[in-house]
């Protein structure tokens, strides 16, 4: 079942003063007084749980929430912050992002692209790609330090293929037995479940049974299954029953990464999705999803027109396959050709990276092609013998994005990484999905509640992971906090031009600390590594 935030540790102390908390005053006695850091004042306060706002104020003391509601007190903090007009609430925590490596890396730890959203906690390990020595990771982000909290998944994909290579081909038991012990290894390191990427080699060459057999494990140990499903397009119904099937049969919850139909000859599909996964929620099965609120999704070119069995081997091995000229090989030219078909001959696949050819960030594939004088199928192909690239796919309904961000079971998530400006056009998800989501679509569209926008970024990605302790404003739960205005928080990343920070976060706090004062980032590195098994002694 969902977390129940009423068992937590965090909730059972807030619950205990719930009538001195909400709306009224709360007095702090003189060992509480001395032991304010920052006291935010006269704030509406959105507690995270979907619920109306309350006035009032937050005590942080350390890197803990010690008092909230109307604090009456004669306290001396270090820091009072008159936030008159300003919404405080928890930090953001962005349930799919891909920063692995890059939060690894001096330039890119702060992750200052999430911080300007308001986010303070970040899940890697997503779709099936990411470290598998996860205690290895975790001790590795401590040394180097981060901007924000990590949490990681282990990443199917690689368990894979540390055990069988990218062979194409069903796990032998003895395979399955070290997949099964590494996922074992993985949870006890602090794992907060396990994800796949079931459109990428070599994730999507395991069978349903294969993932059935680790994720029992994952399961064992109070982990999540979560999955890029097989097919977003025309199979999107297959693959959400795949899902399920799989959570029912490891006896764990199911949640669904960016949850769409992607692809004209698929829209309207992921809304006869949601009616099945409502049924099944309805039967008592723990189902939930994210999004990310944009009408384009972005993955690698070959992911996105070769189908997953013609990569099999990695690249050498599919461009070999490809110049066979033989049955095969027009398979998958047929194949990229299908793809072209519903992507207007290429025209809604722009490049966002190329390194043989850098100049191409930012044009439609058909433009290209057509400069070129070469037909959109051998274009591909040329990109595919050159290194690959990455792309934005713009293959999403408006109205589709509208309709999953109205279902209370879904959260808020990127599905982007840290990065610095570049000449690259990567997709605008990594630098504003959060405030697209709570200031476009919430505030300034009213497509759902400033309440449920708040809620899809906070509590329920909490809920989903099992976070007994972030995720609420409330007394005993850690201070990721963020302060911000909701008339100017907004997203300015663009398609054309994505590096552009958010506008509108005033104040931002990681773990107590100020990673955004007065809107400016102070540049510290404030953030964790947060094992499950510490967080949650307990699920």
């Amino acid at each position: 079942m969902i977390f129940n935030w009423r068992n937590s540790a965090c909730w059972r102390t807030a619950f205990l003063a719930m009538t001195v908390t909400i709306g009224h005053v709360v007095s702090l006695h003189a060992q509480q007084l001395s032991q304010v850091d920052v006291l935010l004042r006269n704030a509406e306060i959105h507690r995270g749980d979907g619920e109306a706002a309350i006035i009032g104020d937050v005590a942080i003391s350390g890197d803990r929430i010690i008092a909230v509601g109307k604090i009456d007190s004669d306290a001396r903090p270090l820091r009072i912050i008159d936030c008159t007009g300003l919404i405080v609430c928890p930090g953001f925590i962005d349930l799919h992002n891909h920063s692995d490596d890059e939060i690894l890396l001096k330039e890119t730890s702060s992750a200052m692209n999430y911080l300007t959203q308001g986010c303070t906690t970040l899940v890697t390990g997503n779709c099936g790609s990411g470290p598998v020595d996860v205690a290895e990771y975790y001790d590795a982000i401590e040394r180097n330090g981060t901007g924000l909290n990590i949490m990681h998944l282990l990443p199917q994909g690689d368990l894979r293929q540390r055990v069988i290579g990218l062979e194409q081909r069903k796990a032998t038991s003895e395979e399955l037995d070290q997949m099964r012990e590494l996922a074992r290894k993985a949870m006890l390191e602090g794992a907060w479940g396990m994800s796949t990427g079931l459109i990428y080699v070599p994730s999507s060459y395991a069978d349903i049974d294969e993932l059935v057999a680790v994720s029992e494990v994952v399961g064992q140990h109070g982990g999540i299954y979560a999955s890029h499903i097989r097919n977003e397009g025309t199979q999107l119904l297959d693959s959400v029953n795949e899902a399920l099937e799989i959570g029912k049969r490891a006896k764990l919850p199911v949640h669904i990464s960016h949850f769409k139909s992607s692809g004209k000859d698929s829209w309207g599909l992921v809304r006869t999705a949601i009616e099945i996964i409502k049924q099944r929620r309805a039967e008592g099965q723990t189902v939930t999803a994210d999004q990310y609120p944009y009408t384009a999704s972005s993955t690698s070119l070959g992911a996105t027109c070769i189908p997953a069995w013609a990569r099999a081997g990695g690249r050498e091995a599919m461009i070999e396959r490809i110049d066979k000229d033989d049955e095969q090989s027009k398979r998958v030219i047929d194949a990229i050709l299908e793809k072209l078909e519903v992507t207007d001959n290429g025209h809604r696949i722009q490049i966002a990276s190329c390194s043989e050819h850098p100049e191409w960030a930012g044009r439609r594939l058909d433009e290209i092609a057509a400069d070129l004088k070469i037909a959109p199928v051998d274009l591909v192909l040329q990109i595919e013998r050159n290194g690959g690239a990455s792309v934005v796919n713009h293959s999403i309904d408006e109205s589709d994005v509208r309709f999953v961000m109205q279902q209370d079971w879904v959260a808020t998530a990127s599905d982007g990484s840290a990065k610095l400006p570049s000449n690259s056009i990567p997709h605008p998800r990594s630098y504003g999905t959060f405030p697209r989501r709570i200031g476009h679509y919430a505030h300034r569209e009213q497509v759902i509640s400033l309440e449920q926008a708040i809620f899809s970024a906070t509590g329920l990605p909490a809920q989903i992971l099992g976070i007994q302790d972030r995720g609420l404003v409330q007394e005993g739960c850690f201070a990721d906090i963020v302060v911000f205005d909701r008339d100017t928080l907004i997203d300015r990343s663009t398609f054309v031009q994505p590096h552009q920070y958010s506008a509108g976060v005033v104040h931002l706090f990681v773990n107590g600390r100020p990673a955004i004062a007065d809107g400016h980032a102070t540049g510290a590195l404030f953030g964790r590594a947060v094992r499950k098994h510490e967080a949650n002694p307990t699920r």
